[in-house]
């Protein structure tokens, strides 16, 4: 197996693919570049998590639509390392939720509000609806009569009862880990301190590789060095690999 390390002419033109290999090698990525119109990769220093989830909610509704013509709700997925916490997961969803798609009537399902236009996954594989676990939708109706939700997703619309909402979560902000094989216009990350049992350098090199036309990096260098220079994945594998051979 011949590793290609080599970047092409053509690679050169994106900071993306450019930075990806940095990360892959154990480097930082080049975040001191001028602000020129075509840049694809930017890193904005904030630590206080606070500010870094007010600057995600701009980024996402206002920013770069509004820059890169990109649309919030197709075209920019944030990502995140955590489910918990302020820059986690369920507070990302609920934040962006207000921000992107407010004061819709909803069903109220283990403590999430599914609304009309929400976006929402699926997470677990549903093989009589041939939906799979990693499946983006968009909520087309609510039938409160019916107790059924109607998703529509890339293969077709799908019916779900409202017990059946169990199935899928919002969309808005997903886990790095979800985001795995899939790929995205624009992608958005916090990288804070306050996750770092989760700073690895295989979390950034995927979230990276996410985004197709643009990635935003919100927080500390500290925290992205962390992460760069930590190749060590969770060894929970190995010890119950150890575990199960004693």
């Amino acid at each position: 197996v011949v590793e290609l390390n080599e970047i092409f002419r053509q690679a050169q033109e994106s900071s993306i693919i450019v930075n990806a290999h940095r990360i892959n090698s154990g480097k930082l990525p080049i975040i001191e570049t001028p602000d020129q119109p075509e840049q694809d990769f930017y890193f904005i220093e904030q630590e206080d998590p606070d500010e870094v989830l007010r600057i995600i909610l701009e980024l996402a509704k206002e920013r770069i639509p509004r820059r890169f013509g990109l649309d919030p709700l197709n075209d920019i997925q944030v990502l995140t390392p955590m489910h918990k916490g302020v820059v986690g997961a369920e507070n990302l969803n609920a934040e962006l939720q207000e921000k992107l798609n407010p004061g819709k009537e909803g069903i109220a399902r283990g403590g999430v509000q599914f609304r009309i236009n929400d976006k929402v996954m699926q997470i677990r594989n549903n093989y009589d609806k041939e939906i799979f676990n990693g499946d983006i939708g968009r909520i087309k109706s609510i039938d409160s009569i019916n107790q059924e939700v109607m998703i529509v997703f890339d293969t077709g619309e799908v019916s779900y009862d409202y017990s059946e909402l169990d199935e899928v979560v919002l969309a808005y902000a997903i886990s790095v880990h979800k985001s795995q094989g899939s790929e995205y216009p624009a992608v958005i990350l916090p990288v804070l301190t306050q996750h770092y049992i989760l700073l690895q350098r295989n979390l950034i090199y995927t979230a990276v590789t996410r985004g197709r036309e643009l990635v935003v990096l919100v927080g500390t260098k500290k925290a992205l060095a962390i992460a760069v220079n930590n190749d060590k994945t969770q060894r929970r594998y190995t010890y119950l690999r150890y575990r199960l051979s004693a």
